[in-house]
C-alpha cells in the first residue's frame, strides 16, 4: 500500500538545483542541500509501492499435460483408442480438456465413439483445484484435483447412489504419460477397480 506523504511547500523550495529552506543561513548552504536531498529521496521512496509477491501457479501440477496427446488402449475391459488435449483458456484462468475415444465392436456391441470435455478451475472459496466433466452421454461429474508423486489425480465427489470415478495421469518419460481410469461401485466409494489403462504420447 502506498503511504500518503504530505509535503509542506513552505518548508522547502527549489532555487536552481539547490534546496532553499526558509531557515537556511549563509553559513550552512551544504548542510541545507544534503537535508533537502535526503528528504526528496525519502519522499520518492515512500511514493513507490513495493512490488507484489508473485502469485502461486495453482495449475503447476498439470503443466506437463498441456498439449495434444494420442494413445491406444491396453487390453482392459474398456479398451479403446483416441486422443485428448489440454489447453488454457480465459486468460489462463481455466484449463480445458477435450477428448474422444473410439471403441471397436465387441461382445455383440457395435463400434462406438465417446466425446467429453472437462474444465479445470480454482475454487474461489477453498482455493483448491476442481474440475467439472461433461460428455456425449449426458453425464456431468464434479471432481477434486490433486497433485501426486509424478502426476495428478482427478477423483469424483462421493454420491451414495452413484459410482465414483478416479482418473490418474503420470509422467512416464519424455513426451509419454500413463492414464488409469478407475471406477468404484455405488456404496463402496474407495473400492476402485481398473476400467481403462492407456499409455499416451505427445503429438
Amino acid at each position: 500500500m502506498t503511504r500518503a506523504v504530505r509535503f509542506e511547500p513552505r518548508a522547502f523550495r527549489f532555487t536552481g538545483s539547490r534546496c532553499d529552506p526558509v531557515s537556511r543561513t549563509p553559513e550552512r548552504p551544504r548542510a541545507c542541500d544534503k537535508i533537502g536531498a535526503v528528504k526528496w529521496a525519502l519522499l520518492f521512496a515512500l511514493a513507490v509501492p513495493a512490488p507484489a509477491a508473485p502469485a502461486e501457479d495453482v495449475f503447476a501440477p498439470l503443466q506437463f499435460l498441456v498439449g495434444d496427446w494420442v494413445g491406444t488402449g491396453g487390453g482392459g475391459p474398456g479398451e479403446g483408442g483416441g486422443e485428448f488435449s489440454f489447453r488454457f483458456d480465459l486468460q489462463n484462468k481455466i484449463l480445458v480438456r477435450k477428448s474422444y475415444a473410439e471403441y471397436p465392436a465387441q461382445n455383440g456391441r457395435p463400434a462406438s465413439r465417446h466425446d467429453d470435455l472437462t474444465i479445470v478451475y480454482q475454487d474461489s472459496d477453498a482455493k483448491a483445484l476442481r474440475a467439472i466433466y461433461f460428455d456425449s452421454e449426458n453425464h456431468t461429474i464434479p471432481y477434486s484435483v490433486e497433485a501426486i508423486q509424478g502426476g495428478v489425480r482427478f477423483v469424483s465427489d462421493r454420491v451414495p447412489t452413484e459410482p465414483r470415478y478416479r482418473l490418474i495421469y503420470r509422467q512416464a518419460g519424455d513426451g509419454v504419460v500413463t492414464l488409469d481410469f478407475e471406477i468404484a461401485p455405488p456404496g463402496q466409494p474407495e473400492a476402485f477397480a481398473s476400467y481403462i489403462k492407456s499409455r499416451v504420447r505427445r503429438k
